[in-house]
């Protein structure tokens, strides 16, 4: 055999990547304090794995990269599912169950139904795939049409069937892939955090994202440590096995392959029982060695669920009754105020950390000046807080039978937190308090941190932590000085490598290149959200022409109105703003072109006024528009598309995620409730067939 000549740069360049991988991979699994992506990760990895693979008498079995032995970590490959992984919608009351239950009716011309009621797991959805009884493939749900493959960490849960053997003399199926829920039990979660706690480790928040979070390991033996379980709630592709009737067969179907399934289901005949089942549940969650935030209700007849079919992104044969928000009780340490971009002050509870609502929370909004005072919580106080879901913990108020004697009612400051000591103001007739200092340290970093966010120029790895850093050292005063920074002085800050920081600088170039209605949105002016930027965008094509148009001229473009209008131009007028702008220009940031002005003017010139004078609300998230798309798409055919359902609403498109109460308002007013595909046809013909 020929002796391999070595490339030094390749040697030095695996050296620095072995390191990275190591940091990083220390960071995120021992640590649970990752300081970039999982995708920024995986490209160290990669690239690692691949000059290893090139330069073979380098490779060593101890290389971060080989996770079990001399195999290569698991980097969750893409998973198609063959039949799609929908989300649910959702009932938080008795009055939003039944109104489903009223769709149901009428769906199913008043035929009489069944419910199958199960707990909703808090867990992670998985799809489990065999092929003649033999597991092959695990993965998570993702978007719903592809997931990740985490084959590998699923194959170390105990309880979940390697070879699957059928019982009662049932056949197993040529293909079968089995949905459930992957879980933390509260006592495994419990060891966990004693286990951590033993060896001083930072502790981990709630089972279910213990349960995501081990899954997502790089090393299964890292899975299998963690007591994950596992319920069965669904088939989903099926070649070669029996035919079923209801959903309670195929749950015994699953009984009897050998998977394990919840012992808590239930077949009720009204919607009644359904709902006295919920309440049962809701008052006995916690009797339970698992986490559940509700009950999930289907319909059990198959039949009827193909009558029933779909919506865009959820199935109208079932839904999940969510719990209410649960509450607790904590000590407010104190009050205090952040300053947000355009020097907003609002004031936060400091409070004693509480789990709540799944997780620990240790602070929590007060909103503004007048909410404190209306709720009257003062430092010290022992107060009421709800946090629901992934919603903005609140402080909802004191008890007031145990504040100590003697406590004084908090007073809004007047002075910013800055190192400025800015005086903060109040205007009257306005709710917030601000700080009017341009120069505020404190209204700078959150601008910059604002220009790189996804709604804004959308530059990854321009997080607050590295803002901070920035701001910190003297590199940047405002957004436009990150178009100047070179990789040596990323470099500098804490937690960049030569490559990290390479990457960091060739994000912020791409992003000179964002679309104008990203740029407007992010200059920060008051007002001024994507919807408006996208309309301004669409008329006047630059950003230069957006600048010399008039307040009156900016009003008169739809969707703008002379507030938004008022803003902009006056934020224009500021020295400042100019200048910052042709800093901007000079780092040569995309301002638009007037060709696209022209063709957006024949493009909207073109569009039938099909909606003349109707009234489309729109909730949730379509899969072929984002909110402020749809929202154009309505009001450039001569509709308006307001935030409320009334009973001039024409018709209610839904969403992936829509509002309950909307929906529940439409319901309750026979307004037309339409799905994206039907929204298609709507824009097309303004009718709904």
């Amino acid at each position: 055999m020929s002796e391999r000549n070595t490339d030094p740069d390749a040697a030095e360049r695996i050296s620095e990547l072995r390191a990275q991988v190591a940091y990083h991979n220390q960071r995120y699994h021992e640590l649970d304090a990752p300081e970039i992506s999982d995708g920024d990760f995986d490209a160290l990895a990669r690239e690692l794995r691949q000059l290893e693979a090139e330069n073979p008498d380098l490779a060593v079995d101890e290389s971060p990269v080989n996770a079990v032995g001399g195999a290569p970590s698991a980097l969750f490959a893409p998973v198609v599912h063959a039949v799609p992984m929908t989300s649910l919608d959702n009932a938080m009351s008795a009055d939003e169950l039944h109104a489903w239950g009223n769709r149901i009716r009428r769906g199913l011309g008043d035929a009489p139904a069944s419910f199958a009621c199960e707990l909703k797991i808090d867990g992670l959805a998985m799809s489990l795939r065999y092929e003649n009884g033999r597991y092959v493939q695990a993965a998570t749900r993702g978007d719903g049409r592809v997931g990740e493959d985490v084959t590998a960490n699923v194959a170390t849960i105990s309880v979940i069937p390697k070879q699957l053997k059928g019982r009662k003399g049932v056949a197993v199926p040529e293909v079968v892939e089995v949905r459930g829920e992957i879980y933390m039990t509260i006592a495994g979660f419990d060891r966990l955090n004693a286990a951590a706690d033993a060896v001083g480790g930072r502790r981990f928040v709630n089972p279910r994202n213990s349960a995501a979070g081990s899954l997502r390991q790089k090393d299964p033996q890292i899975t299998a440590k963690r007591e994950l379980a596992f319920w069965a709630y669904q088939l989903g592709e099926v070649i070669g096995g029996p035919a079923f009737t209801t959903h309670h067969e195929t749950l015994e179907f699953l009984t009897d392959l050998g998977f394990p399934v919840n012992p808590e289901v239930k077949v009720l005949d009204s919607l009644e029982d359904v709902f006295e089942h919920c309440a049962h549940w809701q008052e006995h969650r916690h009797d339970l060695d698992y986490e559940i935030d509700g009950v999930v209700v289907k319909i059990d007849d198959l039949a009827q669920r193909l009558e029933l079919g779909f919506t865009s992104r959820a199935p109208r044969w079932a839904i999940a009754y969510k719990f209410p928000p649960e509450e607790r009780t904590t000590v407010l340490r104190d009050i205090k105020v952040s300053i947000g971009r355009t020097g907003r002050a609002t004031p936060f509870a400091v409070l004693e950390p509480v789990f709540v609502g799944g997780s620990t929370v240790g602070m929590a909004t007060l909103h503004n000046e007048d909410q404190v005072r209306v709720k009257d919580v003062r430092p010290g106080d022992t107060v009421v807080v709800r946090k629901a879901g992934d919603v903005i913990p609140e402080v909802v108020g004191p008890v007031l039978s145990l504040r100590p004697k003697g406590t004084p009612a908090w007073k809004f400051p007047t002075i910013c937190p800055c190192p400025l000591r800015s005086t903060l103001t109040r205007i009257e007739g306005e709710a917030d308090t601000r700080c009017v200092d341009p120069a505020c340290p404190y209204q700078r970093d959150q601008r910059v941190i604002y220009w790189g966010s996804r709604g804004a120029m959308d530059i990854e790895g321009l997080g607050e932590r590295t803002v901070m850093q920035l701001t910190e050292k003297g590199l940047i005063e405002d957004p436009a000085d990150i178009y100047a920074l070179t990789a040596e002085q990323v470099a500098t800050l804490e937690g960049f490598a030569s490559a990290s920081a390479e990457k960091l600088v060739a994000a912020i170039a791409d992003s000179k290149s964002r679309p104008l209605p990203r740029l407007l949105t992010a200059l920060g002016v008051k007002h001024l959200g994507p919807a408006a930027a996208q309309v301004l965008a669409s008329e006047f094509g630059t950003l230069d022409r957006v600048m010399a148009a008039s307040s009156d001229e900016l009003a008169a473009v739809g969707g703008v109105g002379p507030v938004i209008a008022a803003s902009i131009a006056t934020w224009f007028e500021l020295p400042a703003s100019g200048a910052f702008i042709e800093k901007l220009r000079a780092a040569g940031v995309d301002f638009g072109s007037e060709s696209a002005a022209a063709a957006a003017a024949a493009a909207r010139a073109a569009v039938p006024q099909v909606l003349a004078g109707k009234t489309v609300v729109v909730t949730g998230t379509l899969a072929g528009f984002s909110r402020e798309d749809a929202e154009l798409a309505i009001t450039s055919r001569g509709g308006k598309s307001p935030g409320s359902v009334s009973a001039k609403t024409y018709a209610v498109v839904v969403g992936e995620s829509p509002g309950a109460s909307k929906l529940t308002k439409a319901e309750q007013l026979g307004i037309p409730i339409v799905d994206e595909a039907a929204f298609h046809q709507l824009l097309e013909t303004g009718e709904l067939g």
